[in-house]
């Protein structure tokens, strides 16, 4: 298991006429894995190229463990990517394009037949192993091409938006795979995706990038219960914002004075709480509202409300939002332990 390490990575295109990476520093754990996450235009394909070798960068370094792979050819890095397109060779069976990498090393063929037969077995394909790539499905054909990847036993596995052109069955359980052979393996895995639920949902930590430059990397959890800006908030989903100022445990803004919990900064900033925090009913930091509209969501409900002239949302479960109906009078809480401050100018 090797850790990654991208020191001041800087990389700009002629025919864009700006950066696409403005200094990226980044450095994964050994055997994790590690969502590469951003909307379209944030650097993460760029990112993913630079790691893979098939673009260089215009300055800062790559490291697996002590050495640096910035200069290494593709081939010398161990670096494996699997792209979202599978690109299968159309000639070659399941087999011969999993077994492919390891014919070009000149391995022999009984080791290979043994190698391909238990990495078809853990990709749960050995019933397809004759089928070409024009006889698979889009799931079938993406688990061959990580059975690929995964039987040259790499220091580093690339997966470039690996689910997003499967549909959601298939995407559901390409994703628990994806988990489950990181975990087996233990290689340090990076999986590039805009959809931050996917991202979530498979790694142990998160780099979002922003134009060009990480604005977080943290657990999953941290980016929604502790964002860094009011940016990242934003991009998982925060709509609740309320400027004010911290101080002595208490925020002071267009709410009134609210308690906070212990640890966090004083001074200028912005209270944010996720929809889903906030409490109908008797609570900690209580306040009347008016509900202003409902939104069926599917499994839950928007409510937005009107408190004290300061809109906020909030989500329930539809059960709940059956005793609610817009223009009635409701009282909410904001549980302390569910506040967090973000800095005034983010």
């Amino acid at each position: 298991m090797t850790a990654l390490v991208l020191d001041q990575l800087r990389k700009s295109y002629a025919v864009a006429g700006q950066a696409a990476l403005h200094g990226l520093s980044l450095a994964v754990e050994s055997g994790s894995l590690t969502a590469l996450l951003g909307p379209s235009g944030s650097g993460k394909t760029t990112t993913m190229k630079l790691i893979a070798g098939l673009i260089a960068p215009d300055s800062g370094d790559i490291r697996l463990g002590d050495r640096s792979i910035r200069d290494l050819p593709p081939e010398r890095r161990g670096v494996a990517m699997v792209f979202q397109n599978p690109l299968l060779f159309p000639h070659l069976t399941v087999a011969g394009n999993v077994g492919f990498g390891l014919r070009m090393r000149g391995l022999a063929s009984d080791r290979i037949a043994a190698s391909v037969a238990e990495m078809l077995e853990r990709v749960r394909l050995t019933d397809l192993a004759q089928r070409k790539p024009a006889q698979l499905s889009g799931g079938q054909a993406q688990r061959a091409a990580l059975a690929r990847a995964l039987i040259l036993r790499p220091e580093v596995l690339l997966l470039d938006e690996p689910l997003s052109s499967l549909d959601p069955g298939l995407r559901d359980e390409m994703r628990q795979l994806i988990r489950a052979l990181q975990r087996e393996t233990g290689i340090t895995t990076i999986v590039v995706t805009h959809d931050q639920t996917e991202a979530v949902a498979l790694a142990d930590r998160i780099a979002l990038l922003l134009d060009g430059r990480l604005a977080q990397y943290d657990s999953p959890q941290a980016f929604y219960g502790r964002p860094a800006t009011m940016a990242v908030a934003r991009f998982f989903g925060g709509v609740n914002f309320i400027p004010g100022t911290a101080r002595a445990g208490i925020f002071d803004g267009a709410l009134g004075t609210l308690t906070l919990p212990p640890g966090l900064p004083e001074g200028p900033g912005v209270l944010t709480i996720r929809p889903e925090a906030l409490r109908f009913g008797e609570g900690p930091n209580p306040r009347a509202a008016q509900i202003v509209a409902l939104s069926f969501l599917g499994s839950l409900t928007r409510v937005d409300l009107d408190l004290m002239g300061v809109p906020l949302q909030a989500l329930v479960t539809p059960d709940t939002a059956r005793t609610l109906g817009p223009g009635t009078e409701v009282q909410v809480s904001l549980p302390p332990e569910a506040l967090w401050l973000l800095p005034p100018d983010a």
